[in-house]
């Protein structure tokens, strides 16, 4: 078998699904509650996954290193989730929502899946409105849509900021319903240690009890990681704390390739760093570029307050540069032009490194209670934040990591290289390409959880017919043995420096060397540097306490040992794909007007990475990629 056979359906881009769930094995229902699946996460796609698993009839373990899956960081998400329903004729279609999705991750995703998440698209809208999610709606109850970055149309459905949460609350209720069945069990406060693979099958986990330390088996028929995103890598960013790579991580040094790990999106709109000690940054939604407008002076270093500017002394960058889409084109365009113009010295605020994000012509055009319908709680969440009321002054925003594009290799079943061990959501690299269109990644979180993965998975497990196995199997000893050796090195290192110190110095590492700006310069500076810090690190990490009790310290250092590798393979990759397209921008590779220049001669492919073992080097996998629907093209939103 080709290691990176994708599976892909023949026939026609729109009949692929049908063709592929058509050929699809399936289990007689009595059969189902003899298998058991285990699902590692439980935000949108995990819980989705798990629900309607459980729901078919199958045994499902949910497993969450947070106390309740309500607080899966999926309940971030704010702006909206898309759905090609053409609402509000204004010309929208799945093949539209389609070619937006492709051109806007810059021809580096299949065609196929991103036709498949659109077609979806439709479905999904109807699944949330069965679910009960509160989506807005207009005087006469129809769904309101918005728009966002990159498209011209509006198929964005919303509830206010709060889209994500209402989201995971729907698919909540749904797990919670299978846990009373019976069918799901859920084990909180649970991290994946490993992946357990015997005779070349995915056949189980190893998880560490974040209360008492236990280190535990679970033996399972099939393996689904719906774990997120690694922009925790760089510390800052809008991702919760205790979002991590480790789970996928994990995968990848058992034999899962990983893919286009440069792939990462700086989000532009978003609070700027206000303080050497923060831990965090907060998102302020795109969809707030649907009536805000960004600037900044004309004039460098202008000290005067916002209100005090007049009209003509602003330059309303965006709309100049790119009158077709103005304020709403692409994160990574908006994103790059914004560090731009604060690199040249027209950056506002106290660090003077954000840009205006002004409503006051949208609150003069439309009222002021329209604004607040729309966007309340983001401005509330700014106000506490900043102790500014962005309804009289404009919100000062500048870009930050926000979401990973790259993420375990997978084909069009969502299974990766190891048969048996599937990837949903942020945790694959599946459809958003180099680059992910505002509101998709809600749309593929629950595309993967509700409708690919419970027809997937069960076409592995009738073809495949997994022997019966448990835990007593050697290798899972030998597994449990090695994530207890790793705790037991790390708890017993006695240095001088906390988990964050080392955490803080690899994310300004990434941020500055690989951030929205690369070269190879910058890139072969930062592989010189993370081994080094790397090596402190396991010499000089300090942790208070033991491995067999809650240890917030010790589940930082286990995590942050794992930024440290995926870090060096971001920029290992960076270093190889000597092109511009979309959020991996290569300095050396633009057009003559600062736009990202592709190479589709030479790089037109997705790059997966196999693991060749610690201070060896990855081997890289070419996976190519072909426009038969949407030609290859320079991307232009002027």
């Amino acid at each position: 078998m080709n290691m990176l056979d994708a599976r892909i359906p023949s026939g026609p881009i729109a009949q692929k699904w049908d063709t592929c769930r058509y050929d699809m094995k399936l289990v007689n229902p009595a059969n189902r509650r003899k298998h058991s699946t285990i699902v590692v996460g439980a935000g949108l796609a995990g819980a989705g996954a798990a629900a309607t698993l459980g729901a078919q009839g199958y045994g499902v373990k949910c497993f969450t290193y947070h106390d309740t899956p309500r607080r899966a960081h999926s309940i971030a998400a704010q702006g909206g989730i898309n759905g090609a329903k053409n609402y509000c004729y204004d010309g929208d279609s799945v093949m539209r929502l389609f070619k937006d999705t492709i051109k806007g991750g810059d021809f580096r995703s299949r065609e196929a899946n991103v036709y498949r998440l659109a077609q979806l698209s439709t479905n999904v809208i109807d699944q949330c409105v069965a679910q009960g999610i509160p989506f807005a709606r207009d005087y006469a109850g129809y769904l309101e849509n918005r728009s966002f970055g990159g498209v011209q149309v509006s198929r964005t459905f919303y509830a206010r900021g709060q889209t994500g949460q209402q989201l995971l609350l729907g698919a909540y209720q749904a797990l919670e319903e299978q846990i009373a069945a019976g069918t799901v069990v859920m084990y909180p406060r649970t991290e994946l240690q490993d992946v357990v693979v015997i005779n070349g099958l995915v056949r189980g986990i190893v998880t560490r009890d974040l209360i008492t330390g236990q280190i535990d088996s679970h033996e399972a028929d099939a393996v689904i990681l719906a774990t997120g995103g690694y922009a925790n890598t760089f510390f800052l960013s809008t991702n919760g704390k205790d979002s991590n790579c480790t789970a996928a991580w994990r995968a990848y040094r058992r034999g899962a390739l990983f893919a286009n790990p440069c792939f990462t999106q700086i989000h532009p709109t978003c609070m700027p760093l206000r303080s050497d000690y923060q831990s965090k940054l907060t998102l302020m939604s795109e969809s707030l570029r649907n009536d805000g407008r960004i600037w900044v002076p004309k004039k460098k270093d202008d000290k005067r307050s916002p209100r005090e500017i007049p009209e003509s002394e602003r330059n309303y960058f965006l709309e100049v540069k790119y009158p077709s889409f103005g304020n709403l084109v692409p994160r990574d365009v908006a994103a790059r032009n914004i560090k731009d113009v604060c690199d040249e010295g027209f950056g506002v605020g106290p660090s003077r490194q954000s840009v205006y994000l002004d409503f006051a012509d949208a609150i003069r055009r439309l009222g002021l209670d329209v604004i607040r319908e729309r966007y309340g709680n983001l401005f509330e969440i700014y106000k506490t934040i900043t102790g500014e009321d962005a309804y009289k002054v404009p919100m000062e925003i500048y870009p930050a990591p926000h979401y990973t594009m790259g993420g375990l290799w997978v084909d069009y079943h969502l299974m990766t290289t190891l048969p048996g061990l599937f990837a949903g959501g942020e945790a694959n690299f599946s459809d958003m390409g180099a680059n992910r269109l505002g509101a998709n990644s809600l749309l593929q979180a629950v595309v993967d959880g509700y409708f690919i993965l419970p027809a997937t998975v069960p076409d592995y497990l009738a073809s495949v017919k997994p022997e019966p196995i448990d835990t007593h199997h050697p290798t899972f000893s030998e597994a449990e043995d090695e994530a207890r050796a790793r705790i037991d090195k790390l708890s017993g290192i006695r240095g001088k420096r906390s988990p964050d110190s080392f955490h803080r110095e690899l994310g300004k590492i990434i941020w500055d060397d690989c951030g929205m700006a690369r070269s190879d310069a910058s890139l072969r500076r930062a592989l010189g540097r993370i081994p080094e810090l790397r090596e402190e690190f396991w010499k000089n990490l300090c942790i208070v306490g033991g491995g067999e009790e809650v240890n917030q310290a010790l589940e930082k250092a286990n995590r942050i040992s794992d930024f440290f590798e995926i870090a060096e393979l971001m920029c290992i990759d960076a270093l190889d794909r000597k092109e511009s397209c979309g959020c991996h921008f290569r300095v050396e590779s633009q057009t003559a007007d600062g736009e990202a220049k592709r190479d589709d001669a030479d790089y037109c492919y997705v790059s997966a990475w196999e693991w060749k073992g610690l201070g060896q080097s990855p081997v890289l996998h070419k996976e190519p990629l072909t426009f038969e629907y949407v030609p290859l093209s320079q991307r232009s939103y002027k």
